[in-house]
């Protein structure tokens, strides 16, 4: 079942084996909080496992720009992405039609604007906040949001607003997302890499 969703986008189980093998024989071993050899297996897991998210949230013929990219990382990040929460503020609507599990629905993600932002929070005339698209920037080398990697990692750490200097965020869960490891955030930063880019749905800050 795993191999044959992982082949539908060009990306075997060996691969994904070599990288997690190669990558976490790197990781430094006080980015764990337990035994390392538990932690790669783990890792591991998780890995296959945000492979198995992406083969379930997008449709077939969906083009995922993988050219380039860490595929352990990737796997890593669609696992960390998708389960903790990015979809609920940066999808807008959460669900495609006929999609909602909340309706007893067969669950499907609305991919058409899968984390491209626009969620209103507060008012709609006197916002607290309007979700960012962080999808990948086709005009800044398609990097998520238009953020480098050392401005994406600032974000999740400071919750510094990248586009207005000295504000913070004040919906963004940046004060849990800032304990993250820096390889669990550039996990997430390749993962966002990878997605389509949906430019033309680019949301302003309020």
């Amino acid at each position: 079942m795993e191999r044959r969703s992982f082949t539908r986008f060009g990306i075997s189980v060996g691969a994904i084996a070599i990288a997690a093998v190669l990558y976490g024989s790197a990781t430094r071993a006080d980015e764990y909080s337990r035994t390392d050899e538990y932690s790669r297996t783990d890792e591991y897991s998780q890995i296959l496992r945000g492979y198995k998210i992406i083969s379930e949230i997008f449709p077939k013929n969906t083009k995922l720009n993988f050219t380039g990219k860490d595929l352990a990382l990737v796997g890593l990040g669609s696992y960390l992405v998708n389960s903790t929460g990015c979809n609920d503020c940066h999808t807008h609507p959460n669900w495609a039609n006929g999609g909602n599990p909340y309706n007893g629905e067969p669950e499907q993600i609305n991919t058409d604007l899968y984390l491209s932002g626009g969620r209103v929070f507060g008012p709609v005339d006197k916002p607290i906040a309007i979700s960012a698209n962080i999808t990948p920037d086709k005009n800044k080398n398609d990097m998520p949001a238009g953020l480098t990697w050392d401005a994406f990692r600032e974000v999740m750490r400071t919750g510094l607003d990248p586009d207005v200097p000295g504000r913070l965020l004040q919906v963004m869960p940046w004060p849990l997302y800032r304990w993250k490891t820096d390889r669990d955030l550039r996990a997430m930063y390749e993962y966002l890499r990878v997605i389509p880019s949906l430019n033309d749905n680019m949301h302003p800050g309020p």
